[in-house]
């Protein structure tokens, strides 16, 4: 696997059709949940991801600084392909932007909003249940957050 850390602006035109492809092949087509995945928060996002030796992009997951409005860092469209999942990649990739968000903003929580049946993947990396759990586009979720 080859990884990469881009913003927005660093993106190719290719790079970003690749991931939008991911993402929509997975949260809307694979688990049939029609929502607007371009949410126009992309341009606001750093955007890890992962390709194999053929060149796909196989994971991947949106990430955001803290901000005066949300005083946290924020991981979020983790995904990772159907043809290589159960080989380890989900954790690489959260390991990795685990990291990634505490070398940029030291000593300061990570949330996400996790699907309810990945609950326990996420407290393996340390996040605990901040809320209760609430549909998003009809999908059980829970807000999670990793202490600083």
């Amino acid at each position: 696997m080859t990884w990469f850390n881009k913003s927005f602006d660093e993106l190719t035109t290719t790079e970003l059709y690749e991931i939008l492809q991911l993402r929509q092949s997975v949260f809307v087509v694979e688990q049939t949940c029609p929502y607007l995945d371009a949410d126009g928060a992309d341009t606001h996002a750093f955007h890890l991801f992962a390709r194999d030796q053929s060149g796909a992009v196989v994971a991947y997951a949106r990430l955001f600084l803290p901000s005066y409005e949300t005083p946290y860092s924020r991981i979020g469209r983790v995904i990772s392909a159907g043809s290589v999942r159960r080989q380890g990649l989900g954790r690489e990739l959260m390991q990795r932007a685990i990291a990634w968000c505490e070398q940029e903003a030291p000593q300061v929580p990570i949330r996400l909003g996790a699907q309810v049946y990945l609950r326990r993947f996420y407290h393996d990396f340390g996040f605990r249940e901040i809320s209760a759990e609430y549909l998003e586009d009809d999908i059980p979720h829970v807000d999670m957050e990793r202490g600083s």
